[in-house]
């Protein structure tokens, strides 16, 4: 009997795989070519990030190496030439090059001597408008950050994050730097009318999420009270106004 089982699982010719052994072997090739892919796609975002990161990186300790070996004189010429080469990232970005354009701030910030913070400061910020352009969005921010944290002052790296924060709806964060270019430069209209409109729409956001999370939190509380025949239309959730607390009342729905 056991010998006819083991042939019912086969094609009578024996050597023909049943079908269910054609399935589970068609699986298992869909897994492996799944896994493949995926890390295929993996390996090829992770290449594209890490050339943009390679391309923008500036080595700092190398840089402050070279610094101390080099002579007064060394150091202003490496900072002339850092100027030279923004000038020339200028021209490329006024013609809409910004990838060149940003190649050239790059260039200048690998040579420019850390102990000009200000012409540092400069360089970050233009490469982060290059990336701007370029719709590197979370990059122009964090060369926006560095410019500002050499020179906490400059105004124009802060209005360009602020309107960068905007963008990526990084709403507080906006706000925040709009107020730190008031205090700044109290007559510059922009921020102050954005200093009073993003209160507005942060509110909206927060409230808009809220109802979206509640939403999510009562579809969950269905599923979960449904086989009780229950439902969250059972639960009333009210607020005390004198304490901001909440309470949960249970009623019986009436058939």
């Amino acid at each position: 009997m056991s010998e006819a089982k083991e042939e019912s699982g086969r094609d009578k010719c024996g050597d023909i795989p049943s079908n269910d052994e054609i399935i589970e072997e068609v699986v298992d090739s869909c897994k492996h070519l799944n896994i493949n892919n995926c890390e295929a796609d993996t390996e090829i975002q992770g290449t594209i990030k890490n050339g943009n990161e390679e391309k923008d990186f500036i080595d700092e300790v190398y840089l402050k190496d070279v610094d101390i070996s080099s002579s007064p004189e060394q150091l202003e010429e490496r900072k002339n030439l850092a100027i030279e080469k923004k000038e020339s990232g200028n021209s490329l970005f006024k013609k809409g090059e910004y990838e060149l354009a940003r190649e050239k701030y790059t260039e200048a910030l690998r040579i420019c001597p850390l102990k000009y913070v200000e012409e540092r400061a400069v360089l970050f910020a233009n490469r982060g408008a290059a990336k701007l352009k370029e719709s590197l969005n979370t990059e122009a921010i964090d060369d926006c950050t560095k410019a500002v944290e050499l020179n906490p002052n400059y105004v124009k790296a802060y209005i360009r994050r602020a309107k960068l924060y905007e963008d990526t709806d990084k709403l507080d964060e906006a706000l925040e730097d709009y107020k730190k270019i008031l205090e700044l430069d109290p007559n510059y209209s922009e921020a102050r009318v954005a200093a009073i409109r993003l209160p507005g729409q942060i509110n909206e956001r927060n409230e808009r999420l809220k109802a979206e999370m509640l939403g999510s939190l009562k579809e969950l509380g269905n599923k979960i009270l449904k086989p009780f025949g229950l439902s969250t239309d059972n639960f009333q959730v009210q607020q005390d106004p004198n304490s901001g607390s909440y309470s949960i009342n249970f009623t019986q729905s009436r058939k």
